[in-house]
């Protein structure tokens, strides 16, 4: 009887990591990789920046390639869809009809664009794989006005990629400002005056009356031109495949603090799945984050090798905004006391403390890699959950990584 494998859906950073953890973690039987796309397993951030940006056609950014596959005995079945989880039989069925039997599975399938909800917004361009990139990449011509709604991350990362290739570009936002659910307002504050140097116009506040075939029509009258129009207005974890297998769902695939499902047998790790995190007081989270994919991949394959080991990584997360540079650990929001922590040449930190002083969150933005030793010291502190009096921390003299000693 052949010998069930380890099965992983998807194919994106943590498909990658699960690859190459079920190996270093000791399992010796068959693995199999089912990926919906014939690329092989490749990196998503160069999508809305680099990619869009490069001189030449861009070719994806693998993360595991044939060779390395190979090299691991990993089998990788590419241009299929898995449709269909049986949890009793413990099988995966593709959209060719195939069946996978899984001694443990492991679901990867990520986070799709939210479409707008209204009439004219089929026309929109939507940003998740390499062929969406390649569309935006020649849709961003000079003299093209590009109007794009959302002003989150990737809303404002492609709004930066379109400027730089010569478009007219305007970032449409319901909220009363930009990243209002991401960062605190002061770092906001950078972003939008980055953008508005560039020639982006940000409207804020905005309420979209209709979308007409080279317009966005608002409610206040305004006509925002739009030769095209990019939909940015987040992601919804793909849950289909877990939701039909019958697993618990909770604001994605719900995990416990070691990336298992409701079914002892499945896992699932990235933009997908809820868990919960111990070093938060046990809440449950969903995190879009590529450093957050690896990691918990990491976590789920140890532990489906027979390990027992919990998800305690510090959330980790970076934007680039042009030549500045934002960095994010930990969970901002908990902390109601902030802390300014100048750095050079404009730089700053925010430093996020509990009511009893715990350090759980510091998000940076300045030039280049100016923030990012600060927010790595500050998130092994926010690892450590420790208490650190404000004046030291908005002291620039205080050298952070000496406070890892206490």
């Amino acid at each position: 009887m052949t010998e069930a494998a380890m099965v992983i859906i998807g194919a994106g950073k943590a498909a990658a990591r699960a690859v190459v953890g079920l190996r270093e973690f000791g399992w010796e039987g068959p693995v199999t990789l089912i990926g919906e796309e014939v690329h092989p397993p490749y990196d998503r951030p160069p999508l809305s920046k680099a990619a869009i940006m490069a001189d030449e056609h861009p070719e994806p950014v693998v993360l595991l390639d044939e060779a390395t596959m190979t090299s691991l005995n990993a089998q990788w079945i590419r241009g299929r869809m898995a449709t269909a989880i049986d949890a009793s039989a413990k099988s995966v069925t593709l959209s060719d009809g195939q069946v996978i039997p899984y001694a443990k599975l492991l679901i990867c399938t990520g986070a799709k664009p939210r479409k707008l909800p209204m009439p004219g917004a089929e026309r929109a361009l939507l940003l998740r794989d390499h062929e969406d990139c390649i569309a935006l990449r020649q849709a961003f011509s000079p003299g093209v006005s590009v109007a794009i709604i959302g002003g989150g991350f990737i809303g404002l990362e492609l709004a930066s990629s379109a400027v730089k290739r010569g478009c007219t570009v305007s970032v449409i936002e319901a909220l009363p400002r930009i990243l209002a659910r991401a960062v605190p307002e002061e770092i906001a504050k950078v972003v939008a005056a980055r953008h508005a140097e560039a020639g982006v116009e940000i409207i804020t506040q905005a309420r979209i009356a209709s979308i007409t075939e080279d317009a966005v029509l608002l409610e206040d009258g305004r006509s925002v031109p739009a030769d095209i129009l990019i939909a940015g207005i987040g992601a919804s974890p793909a849950i289909g495949l877990g939701e039909s297998a019958g697993l618990a769902i909770d604001n994605g695939i719900a995990c416990d603090a070691h990336m298992r499902t409701s079914d002892p047998d499945i896992y699932a790790a990235g933009d997908c799945c809820s868990f919960i995190h111990p070093l938060f007081d046990n809440r449950r989270m969903r995190l879009e984050t590529w450093r957050s994919a690896q990691d918990q991949a990491a976590v789920a394959t140890e532990n489906m090798c027979g390990g027992s080991k919990p998800y305690l990584a510090v959330p980790w997360f970076w934007s680039d905004q042009y030549e500045l540079s934002l960095q994010i650990a930990g969970v901002p929001a908990d902390g109601p006391t902030i802390v300014h922590r100048p750095l050079k040449d404009g730089a700053f930190v925010l430093c996020h403390l509990r009511d009893d002083g715990t350090l759980v969150g510091a998000s940076g933005i300045g030039s280049g890699n100016s923030v990012s030793r600060d927010i790595k010291m500050l998130e092994l502190l926010i690892g450590k959950q420790a208490k650190i009096p404000a004046e030291v921390l908005a002291n620039p003299d205080t050298q952070l990584r000496t406070l890892l000693k206490g």
